[in-house]
């Protein structure tokens, strides 16, 4: 993805695209925090974190950088170099890794995020969602955002695309909001509370006493 970045930083439209033909545009000047203010939506992802945060495909990390700002103890995590660096460019901690690799303070997380989608990370929902469970304290929260009701669970093959490059295929997820309580029991947690802000969906998830492992 790091061409995806680099491109989005000099202005360039990125797109992902799926193997049965649809075509998105990404938010990547969201995503890269180009705004004066924090996103409604952004806002309501972070606004309950109080304690030790880990960002899971932080990205350009403008979560973290906010969360810093606030006095909040965060890290981001990713995949890609492109992001982060820019992430500790704009003073926000991140370390380049998959979230399957050893953490630090793992099982000690207050909070962790999977903001823009990133329940998808891996094209395994529960397994990804079992892993942040594994990083949090026993009374951690999963920060989740959801794709829109109806949307279901689909699993999928997706490439990003510039006007003038093409990246390799990967597997991605969509998990819609009605479906987040299945997904919260198969991973062995439980949905504490939902929101919409500014058409964006978010769950919050804590750990379910006798869950599945």
């Amino acid at each position: 993805m790091s061409v995806a970045y680099l491109s989005a930083l000099g202005g360039e439209p990125v797109w992902a695209r799926t193997t049965d033909g649809l075509r998105l545009r990404l938010p990547m000047r969201r995503w890269l925090g180009y705004a004066d203010a924090v996103h409604p939506a952004d806002e309501v992802l972070i606004g309950r974190c109080d304690g030790p945060t880990i960002d899971i495909g932080c990205g350009p990390g403008r979560l973290v950088a906010e969360l810093v700002t606030r006095g909040i103890r965060a890290v981001g995590i990713d995949t890609d170099a492109t992001a982060v660096a820019v992430s500790r460019w704009r003073g926000a901690p991140a370390l380049h890794r998959d979230v399957f690799d050893p953490m630090p303070a793992s099982g000690r997380w207050r909070y962790a995020l999977l903001a823009d989608g990133n329940i998808g990370i891996g094209g395994d929902p529960v397994r990804l969602l079992r892993r942040t469970r594994e990083l949090l304290a026993p009374q951690g929260i999963a920060i989740v955002e959801f794709a829109s009701p109806g949307t279901g669970l689909r699993t999928h093959r997706i490439r990003l695309e510039t006007g003038g490059w093409t990246g390799s295929w990967f597997a991605w997820a969509q998990v819609g909001a009605d479906e987040a309580a299945t997904l919260a029991a198969h991973a062995g947690m439980r949905v504490v509370s939902t929101a919409t802000a500014d058409g964006r969906h978010i769950g919050w998830l804590a750990r379910a006493s006798g869950g599945r492992e």
